[in-house]
């Protein structure tokens, strides 16, 4: 079968924008994994993502070429309404290609795609199996039905993602990346990869659950550390990358994992930097295991700190405290380690004193980098329809569903005072800016290989000549 697979992804950045930052310089690990089964089986794979693309008369034009026998389309709940366009083109390019979608929206919401007119087959959950087995009935010209739920596999039998699908198309519409996927913090110097190590998450945050769970099963699911390391030193060996980021959810959550593949990274001659997201509450208890990870080559934490105050943790069931968020950062600038902040305003009951907590909190905390929301009320989680049940919700479209701090999301928040309060969480007291200023010129004049370089600018036989002739 001539598969296209489609990423519909240009909600953040638009058209014609690769390279630029997260929104369109990072692969989707979920078309490049369903590449790499589909091509192991057997198929002819392609890629049209439409942030490479000048605009829908683009994709009509590549669709015609490229003459898919399927089109298949990944969808976040962000990305609804340029993938449900995306498939109106397909259909008036050429009403033959049979149309499949699958993706976080579509197995949380499926009831929005199963009537749809321009979807043939709607893939739920983990679809690396199941897409693969369709793709190889239709072949043979076996029906498939319209509704194809998905699978748990073996993370360790999945071939590794299919990044060349992205880098080949990039290249194809005349970008000339030179990392495989773009860095986005200065620690992390390309070329730059992303990596996932294991699927879901054992924790019970009401902005996020159940809907993980609905996905991937009440368990986390991790690959070997031996298959992760396999895919480490193949992307080195072809990409020569020199920086990388965990997608995990929490990679930090199983400790005896971890260890075993800080030996494994360090034995293998690595030490190459990374990024990984961890929890304020795990960071705490195993101050040894954030130790170890830094000696390895972990220089930043993504942590979600999401409130300053402990009323609001508890209500959004994170498990964390104020106390702990603090301590948490705390041990990483001990150990070096970059923090980078998520959290979140604007959330259901929150008052303006507790907003001013989580400012407080932030203040005392000085992240490296500020990564705020507006809470956003997510389908499938518990707190979703806390929303909808009272009616908070002001969501109309499936765009709003961005976690971008600048539009309305829930009734009852002054949106005006909390701009202010979301530009006052990122302002730093004079003592940090002071304090990061002094390290950047530290970092900057006072490095030993920076110093011995001035040294021998200053005494090399070259500048000796220049001062004689003086």
């Amino acid at each position: 079968m001539r598969v296209s697979l489609l990423y519909p992804g240009i909600i953040g950045k638009g058209w014609a924008s690769i390279g630029q930052g997260m929104d369109s310089g990072w692969i989707s690990h979920g078309l490049a994994m369903l590449s790499a089964c589909a091509k192991r089986a057997g198929h002819d794979v392609d890629l049209l993502d439409l942030r490479a693309l000048r605009g829908w008369e683009h994709l009509r034009e590549e669709v015609l070429q490229r003459k898919p026998d399927v089109v298949a389309v990944t969808i976040m709940s962000v990305d609804y309404n340029p993938a449900m366009q995306a498939l109106e083109v397909v259909r008036e390019a050429d009403p033959t290609i049979i149309t499949m979608v699958g993706g976080a929206h579509v197995s949380i919401q499926p009831q929005e795609l199963v009537d749809s007119a321009l979807v043939d087959h709607v893939f739920l959950g983990e679809a690396e199996e199941s897409f693969a087995e369709a793709l190889d009935a239709l072949d043979r010209g076996d029906p498939v039905p319209r509704v194809v739920p998905g699978t748990h596999p073996d993370l360790d039998a999945l071939p590794f993602a299919d990044r060349e699908l992205f880098l080949e198309e990039w290249r194809r519409q005349g970008y000339t990346p030179d990392s495989p996927e773009a860095p986005f913090a200065e620690e992390l110097p390309g070329p730059f990869v992303t990596v996932i190590a294991g699927r879901g998450c054992i924790y019970n945050c009401s902005y996020c659950q159940p809907a993980e769970r609905q996905i991937f099963g009440r368990r986390v699911r991790r690959r070997s550390v031996d298959d992760v390391m396999a895919e480490l030193v193949m992307l080195r060996d072809t990409y020569g990358f020199n920086s990388l980021m965990f997608h995990d959810d929490c990679l930090t959550e199983d400790r005896d994992w971890v260890e075993a593949f800080c030996t494994a990274y360090r034995d293998a001659g690595f030490t190459q930097p990374f990024f990984c997201q961890s929890r304020a509450d795990i960071i705490v208890k195993n101050e040894d295991m954030v130790a170890l990870m830094a000696a390895v080559g972990l220089k930043g934490y993504f942590i979600g700190f999401e409130s300053g105050s402990d009323r609001v943790l508890r209500f959004i069931r994170k498990g964390t405290t104020r106390r702990q968020n603090l301590e948490a950062a705390r041990i990483c600038r001990r150990y070096g380690i970059a923090i980078w902040a998520n959290y979140m305003l604007g959330l259901p009951t929150e008052t303006k004193a507790e907003v001013l907590e989580t400012i407080s909190m932030l203040k005392e905390i000085d992240p490296d980098y500020y990564s705020p929301a507006f809470y956003t009320p997510h389908p499938g989680s518990d707190l979703y329809d806390y929303c909808v049940e009272r009616g908070l919700s002001l969501i109309r479209d499936h765009d709003s569903y961005r976690r971008n701090p600048d539009e309305a999301k829930i009734k009852g928040v002054d949106y005006a005072w909390l701009a202010e309060a979301l530009t006052e969480s990122q302002r730093r007291t004079p003592c940090n800016s002071a304090r990061r200023m002094a390290k950047r010129l530290w970092r900057r004049y006072a490095r030993p290989k920076r110093a011995v370089e001035k040294l021998w600018e200053m005494i090399s036989p070259k500048a000796v000549t220049a001062e004689g002739g003086r």
